[in-house]
């Protein structure tokens, strides 16, 4: 497993990523993803969706502190209850 810093020094370096629930589901849905994040922090039913894909795919899932931290991770101002580095289209 993944350490979560290490992790997230790969999300923040990622070219390809999905942020949001929505992308990241999208994304999980495609076979684009490799590894997920999400936040500790937010809503369960924001993100059940997104570890149920996950699981359902065998993708690694790294839970991060907040929401706060995952949004920072991602590049955008606001935070972001999940997110996904994506393999190159």
């Amino acid at each position: 497993m993944t350490q979560p810093m290490e992790a997230l020094a790969r999300l923040q370096g990622a070219e390809f990523k999905a942020v949001g629930a929505n992308q990241t589901a999208k994304a999980i849905g495609k076979g684009r993803a490799q590894i997920v994040f999400v936040a500790q922090d937010a809503d369960r039913r924001v993100i059940e969706g997104v570890l149920t894909a996950a699981r359902e795919r065998g993708l690694e899932v790294i839970e991060i502190a907040s929401t706060r931290d995952l949004g920072r991770a991602c590049g955008i101002a606001v935070g972001a209850a999940a997110a996904a580095v994506l393999l190159s289209p």
